[in-house]
């Protein structure tokens, strides 16, 4: 059974129906697995959309442990990080008081599920962490809206969505696991024709004729997200994906770069 360590703000619907979704896959035993508690970096009171999580949370009798990281910053110095892609001093002294206050949990994983900061270093090591990217292995970098742009300024033919060990280096930490889709054929031909030869400045330009394709390739991810979510947690908790030591090994003990998880997704979408 997988010890499951999940940190998320709390901020909106997504957030409440991921913890619904891969609640119930333990429920139904799609999941071998346990989630040891919720960490949300707001605290309750503060928002109503993280009340409204944290009473989900409460509904499944997990353990519930809150430090608001805007409380937090109060007070503290706001001068910039010495490098980039370096946090702030305060953002690490929140990190370790994060990790004091879930001393006594031991999570063989945790899931950063709709968690609105960026992991320090420190809490990197400390904890097996997974997150979503929107997009292939070896695909476009940044927010999803990102992804998207980059997607349709190099006239891609694929893209997908991918879980990946969480690192100082955003978006860069090793495959867990992925899926694959195409954005070509139907439905997406017709909105590529729209948009023709343009380049992408004018494309920013004219968000009319950009948007239903834009639209359309985000509600292909989107669709994606949550089964692959489950999906991989399934696979990691029946031992298909082991990780150990910031590497991911298939079940005959093989390292592996990400593990193809597009048949399962697709028949769970029936979509084959």
């Amino acid at each position: 059974m997988h010890n499951i360590g999940w940190f998320s703000t709390g901020r909106d619907k997504a957030a409440r129906q991921l913890l619904q979704v891969v609640h119930k896959s333990i429920q139904d035993g799609g999941i071998d697995g346990k989630i040891l508690f919720v960490f949300s970096s707001r605290k309750p009171g503060e928002s109503t959309e993280s009340d409204r999580f944290f009473q989900l949370v409460n509904s499944y009798n997990l353990p519930l442990v809150c430090l608001s990281s805007k409380e937090y910053a109060i007070g503290q110095p706001k001068s910039a990080p010495e490098k980039e892609g370096v946090l702030p001093r305060w953002r690490l002294e929140y990190d370790r008081e994060v990790m004091r206050k879930l001393e006594r949990f031991t999570p063989q994983l945790c899931m950063l599920a709709g968690y609105m900061l960026i992991v320090g270093e420190e809490m990197c090591h400390k904890y097996t962490m997974i997150n979503l990217h929107p997009a292939k292995p070896g695909g476009p970098k940044g927010s999803w809206q990102e992804v998207i742009w980059e997607l349709i300024d190099n006239n891609a033919r694929e893209t997908g969505v991918m879980m990946h060990l969480v690192t100082p280096e955003l978006d860069r930490g090793p495959v867990i696991a992925y899926c694959t889709y195409s954005i070509r054929g139907k439905p997406f031909d017709k909105h590529w024709a729209e948009i023709g030869n343009s380049s992408i400045t004018e494309l920013k330009q004219k968000p009319g004729e950009t948007s239903r394709l834009f639209r359309l390739i985000r509600q292909h991810g989107l669709a994606r997200e949550f089964p692959l979510i489950v999906s991989t947690l399934a696979a990691s908790s029946h031992g298909e994906i082991n990780i150990k030591d910031g590497r991911v090994f298939d079940n005959h003990g093989k390292q592996i770069d990400g593990y193809d998880l597009t048949d399962r997704i697709d028949k769970m979408m029936g979509t084959k």
